[in-house]
């Protein structure tokens, strides 16, 4: 698997780098520092020191259109796919240190069933704001440094990735919710795979170790 660049022409389908924000860059970079990095994956949907931050303003307005927005963060240690999910809307991303993204595309997906071949890995330099398509799948970040990990922003429409709601299935889409605006395809190989989660991942369970 080659590891490409967000600023190779290969990233344009998936998403983009967003100029123009470098006070809220700053800003957000300066409290994500903050949070804690452990040896597994963390994820908060909303973390309220980020979220009073005047960049969670500006965030929603020129990222969201006005919006209203969570700014959590996604920290830890990471080299596996596991698991790709999707949202109804665009996520951005930031690292305070160089991370990886495994990403594919939502019409790759063929009967509920996406092949990990189709999975492309891509680089992003610390300090960098990306947004990810909502038609793009993606998952928990991977470490470019054992040493440091990663720190992610995840900002994402208001209530994504809470509970699930109430209701019944009528679709085989219903079957990958697996919480608020948050469609999931698990690897059989994965603890959510274990847990429960619908098995969308056929091939290999991706694992850059060996790359980075």
């Amino acid at each position: 698997m080659k590891i490409y660049s967000v600023f190779d022409s290969e990233f344009k389908p998936y998403g983009q780098v967003v100029k123009g924000m470098e006070e809220t860059v700053t800003e957000i970079l300066g409290a994500l520092s903050q949070t804690a990095c452990t040896d597994c994956v963390e994820y908060i949907p909303t973390d309220p020191a980020l979220q009073r931050l005047p960049a969670a303003i500006a965030i929603s307005e020129h990222c969201f259109g006005g919006m209203p927005v969570q700014l959590g963060w996604c920290n830890g240690h990471n080299t596996k796919l596991n698991c790709l999910e999707y949202h109804r809307d665009s996520e951005f991303n930031l690292g305070t240190e160089d991370f990886i993204l495994l990403l594919a595309k939502q019409d790759e997906v063929k009967a509920g069933l996406l092949d990990t071949a189709k999975v492309k890995a891509f680089k992003i330099p610390a300090g960098i704001l990306v947004e990810v398509y909502a038609t793009t799948l993606h998952y928990a970040p991977c470490h470019c440094d054992p040493d440091k990990g990663f720190r992610v922003l995840v900002a994402l429409p208001w209530g994504t990735n809470t509970d699930r709601p109430v209701m019944n299935n009528l679709t085989m889409e219903d079957e990958l919710l697996a919480a608020r605006n948050k469609w999931l395809l698990a690897h059989p190989d994965s603890a959510e795979a274990k847990s429960g989660a619908k098995i969308g991942l056929i091939g290999e369970n991706i694992d850059i170790a060996k790359l980075i």
